[in-house]
């Protein structure tokens, strides 16, 4: 672990960044996670495929394996799988970021009765982001009891990461389509495309280049272990480049099946540029969430 904290030193000091600020890591109820885990473990049908969790630690060394890495702001992505859930988690995650003061406050929902009440709740408690999982939560964005759950976050103006392109495995609803039409009700909505939207990168890019508010950010994008089977098309290279503004840096962390460190070492052999790196592995986070 030292050598890694090492190398993600270099990679901070290389481009003068004062730490890092990572959109995508998971934190979770341990019971909740241990169930990830578990799911990862089996290699079931939404991975299908060997998939290793390299930080399977106790919540307090996470935390401190992120700040080792020089990570200054991040997340605690969670999301439910069913109805009548996701209240609770952001019970918790409330909770978490109480008591864990560089985690952004994060919540999540599902398309359920309740649901404008309890994000409305969280926003005013608080909430600086959302997380929407199209892919393990099997529901269309569009579905009428989410509509003014989009109409509140676009208001309101707080971002929601949405795992709505079809990798690892496509779903019922997954793709560049069903949340394009989202987008076209609520053309403000803050939308933060996970994994760059893989494998509809392309598609994805040109939301972002109709909608100023949508932003894609990098989870497990360019790394070996997604270049094996969703690799991102070269020729793509120069709108990711043109979009700079508008790219996070994301990790997956803690169920990365390889160290935090090739992330960053994924972005940097790009060749985007330091002012590109620095952008995406602090700037834009900085600016969006007035850090």
């Amino acid at each position: 672990m030292g050598d890694e904290r090492d190398e993600v030193a270099r990679f901070r000091q290389r481009l003068g960044l004062p730490g890092l600020i990572d959109v995508h890591t998971h934190f979770m109820p341990e019971r909740v996670l241990r169930k990830v885990w578990a799911y990862f473990d089996s290699a079931g049908p939404l991975t299908g495929m060997e998939w290793p969790i390299t930080y399977r630690h106790e919540e307090e060394e996470r935390l401190a394996v992120l700040r080792s890495f020089g990570v200054l702001r991040f997340t605690s992505m969670l999301y439910p799988h069913k109805p009548a859930m996701a209240a609770w988690l952001n019970g918790w995650s409330a909770e978490f970021a109480a008591r864990t003061p560089d985690c952004l406050h994060t919540a999540t929902f599902f398309p359920e009765p309740d649901a404008e009440r309890y994000v409305r709740e969280a926003v005013e408690a608080g909430a600086r982001v959302f997380k929407a999982h199209l892919q393990v939560g099997a529901y269309d964005p569009n579905d009428p009891l989410l509509d003014p759950v989009w109409g509140l976050l676009a208001e309101a103006g707080v971002p929601v990461v949405t795992h709505c392109g079809s990798g690892p495995a496509p779903g019922r609803h997954t793709g560049p389509g069903p949340i394009a039409r989202v987008l076209a009700r609520h053309p403000r909505l803050p939308l933060i495309v996970a994994h760059l939207g893989m494998p509809e990168y392309a598609e994805f890019l040109t939301l972002a280049e109709r909608y100023p508010g949508v932003r894609l950010d990098t989870t497990m994008a360019f790394t070996d272990f997604t270049e094996n089977f969703m690799p991102f098309p070269k020729a793509e290279h120069s709108r990711l480049a043109d979009l700079g503004d508008r790219v996070l840096l994301g990790t997956d962390f803690p169920n990365i099946p390889y160290p935090y460190s090739h992330q960053l070492e994924a972005l940097e052999r790009l060749g985007l540029g330091d002012d590109w790196l620095r952008a995406v592995c602090h700037d834009n986070a900085k600016a969006l969430f007035g850090l």
